[in-house]
């Protein structure tokens, strides 16, 4: 699949230098939740207040529903969404950072068929599974396989 960035160059080079400052500090636990309906993958993830993330880049159009209060990067710069339940399209290409002021619960939504977790990590973003979520050993990687097998084996 092509990529056809829609963001600018600067704006995702600014990203990826934040990026690379905060990845030399210990990573926060950012749960993530699962949910699937046919023909639709939704990816929910609980950003706790005063966390500082970026976010991987994204080869799909897909929506993004915030309810919280976050700074975060986008195409017309900086925004703060304070909304309950703020809805943005994310276009290809783009990759954002955030601050997080208060609790955040951000929930992508896809259109795609897939279910297994590192299909779609490679499906959907220009990332492993390794590199998205920062190694085998990764916390939240390690919660996400013990709550999916838990959830399988009963």
């Amino acid at each position: 699949m092509k990529v056809t960035p829609l963001v600018t160059f600067a704006q995702r080079e600014k990203v990826e230098r934040l990026e690379g400052a905060i990845s030399r500090y210990p990573q926060v636990e950012c749960p993530v939740w699962h949910h699937f309906a046919p023909g639709l993958y939704a990816r929910k993830m609980l950003i706790r207040k005063g966390t500082v993330l970026t976010g991987a880049v994204h080869k799909t159009e897909h929506l993004c529903i915030i309810s919280g209060d976050i700074e975060v990067t986008t195409d017309d710069g900086v925004k703060r969404i304070t909304d309950a339940h703020a809805i943005i399209t994310s276009k290809p290409g783009a990759k954002r950072a955030g601050y997080a002021h208060e609790d955040t619960y951000w929930t992508t939504v896809h259109a795609t068929d897939e279910t297994d977790l590192d299909k779609l990590v490679e499906e959907l973003t220009e990332s492993t599974s390794r590199e998205l979520l920062g190694a085998p050993e990764n916390r939240q990687l390690l919660a996400n396989r013990t709550e999916m097998s838990k959830c399988l084996s009963e």
